[in-house]
């Protein structure tokens, strides 16, 4: 795997890693500067890289790689290359509960024939989702077991760690969604947001994969003490608020937590569809045309509900 690893990194970075002296430690010419020597040292074997000039660096090759934009087939061959299931193992927090992807998870990324999988990807078809997302998101599903005839979207964190899966049923089951039974505090597709841009925040996985540009799921209607602590943190400038109808309320209630922190919030009408229903193309036209907000708009808002919506 080492090989084939450096090999990857190598087309990534363009360029040829030097290895040391010192077991699973190389150099490569660093992205980040100009300078006349390499300068970027990678363990290949943790994952842990670091650039001694620009003083950037990280915990694992995801985060590497998204900082060097990789594209969607690298990411692929990087996660085939540190296991299928998981984009990277590290080290649990103190206090975090553990969560890992059903044993009988499948990668709809990967060419296998089965009945099962063909109606999963009808079904994802259907929804709008590509053969680019499934990559991305590393897509899965169940034939058996707890989560069977189930599409898997996992979550990663922004160390490549899966945090949360989704399971949403591709038959006509009654219950169309079974998720693990761990709290929904975490920040959905971390792994994937650019917090230096605006974010867009919107209900559910599919509606992420839908809208793509920055989007996260809340994995319900309000917004959870982690996602919020980390919006504020990394003093997010601009964010699009995309909830359902039914949710106008805590659409409302979190608009007005986002401006008292001296936020740009812009609220998006979407006329009693979801982002999923909607597609991609009429989705940015929308977020083109959305609403911008500030206490006025917040108090008339309160005061007339919907209707403002409608005019």
């Amino acid at each position: 795997m080492n090989i084939e690893l450096i090999q990857l990194i190598d087309k990534v970075l363009n360029s040829k890693g030097q290895s040391l002296s010192k077991a699973n430690e190389y150099m490569w010419w660093s992205p980040f500067i100009t300078h006349h020597k390499p300068k970027l040292q990678v363990n290949i074997q943790t994952g842990k890289w670091h650039c001694w000039v620009s003083n950037q660096g990280g915990h694992n090759l995801f985060q590497l790689f998204k900082k060097v934009g990789a594209n969607r087939q690298e990411f692929r061959e990087l996660s085939k290359l540190l296991g299928e299931t998981t984009f990277y193992n590290t080290k649990d927090e103190p206090g975090k509960q553990d969560i890992k992807l059903p044993d009988e998870f499948k990668s709809l990324s990967e060419p296998h024939i089965s009945i099962i999988k063909d109606h999963a990807m009808l079904f994802l078809k259907k929804r709008g989702i590509t053969q680019e997302d499934i990559v991305r998101y590393n897509l899965g599903y169940c034939i058996e077991g707890e989560y069977q005839n189930r599409i898997i979207i996992p979550s990663y964190d922004s160390n490549g760690k899966l945090n949360y899966f989704v399971g949403r049923d591709f038959y006509a089951s009654t219950l169309k969604y079974k998720n693990p039974p761990i709290p929904k505090d975490v920040i959905g597709f971390d792994l994937y947001v650019n917090w230096s841009l605006p974010i867009i925040l919107v209900e559910g996985v599919f509606d992420a994969m839908s809208v793509k540009n920055n989007s996260i799921p809340l994995f319900g209607k309000s917004i959870l003490p982690k996602l919020y602590g980390k919006i504020v943190e990394k003093k997010v400038k601009d964010i699009f608020i995309i909830l359902d109808s039914d949710a106008f309320n805590d659409a409302i209630q979190m608009t007005e937590k986002f401006v008292n922190e001296g936020i740009n919030v812009n609220f998006v009408k979407l006329d009693g569809k979801d982002p999923n229903d909607l597609g991609y193309k009429k989705m940015i036209t929308k977020i083109h045309n959305s609403l911008p907000m500030d206490f006025k708009q917040i108090m008339e808002m309160k005061l007339y509900g919907k209707k403002l919506l409608a005019n």
